[in-house]
């Protein structure tokens, strides 16, 4: 899977966002078998930037972690259920913020390339249609996140203090 990424804070080169989202987008491919040429964009930003995302396509006037936009509606149709495959190329853009994810690894105890790397996994699923809304789906979801990450030798996000 290709992936262009676009650095709004330069504080994300130090945390190597670039090679960082590389490796995630290829596990994630490894994992569902994406034809090649699959892309997805990735943009890393402050909080100030991804709370104003925030607002406009979630109504939610607060920072958050990762943002993801799907290019197409791929979601399962029942809870639980395994997305349709994408039928195109272009997967989607996703947005994740440094002052959250660095806040969030601290607070957690992580290291915060791990916990960048959980996060683009996640909303790389995101893109593919894998959603957390019901139990089901997000049973679903964080097995898919766990088995990649571990894929990765990064351990169970969910393990003991959760994501």
């Amino acid at each position: 899977m290709d992936v262009d990424v676009i650095i709004e804070d330069d504080r994300w080169i130090a945390v190597g966002l670039e090679p960082l989202a590389v490796q995630a987008a290829g596990a994630v491919a490894r994992k569902f078998e994406l034809p090649a040429g699959c892309e997805a964009v990735v943009m890393g930003c402050d909080d100030r930037r991804i709370a104003a995302l925030n607002g406009t396509f979630r109504d939610k006037q607060a920072a958050t972690n990762v943002l993801s936009w799907p290019s197409a509606e791929r979601g399962a149709d029942r809870p639980g259920g395994v997305p349709l495959p994408p039928g195109d190329v272009e997967l989607g853009d996703i947005a994740i913020a440094y002052d959250t994810c660095a806040h969030e690894a601290r607070d957690q105890g992580k290291a915060l390339s791990d916990h960048v790397t959980h996060l683009l996994v996640h909303g790389l699923l995101h893109l593919l249609g894998y959603d957390h809304t019901d139990d089901k789906d997000a049973t679903l979801m964080e097995a898919l996140e766990t088995e990649i990450l571990g894929n990765l030798g990064l351990s169970d996000p969910y393990g003991v203090s959760g994501a």
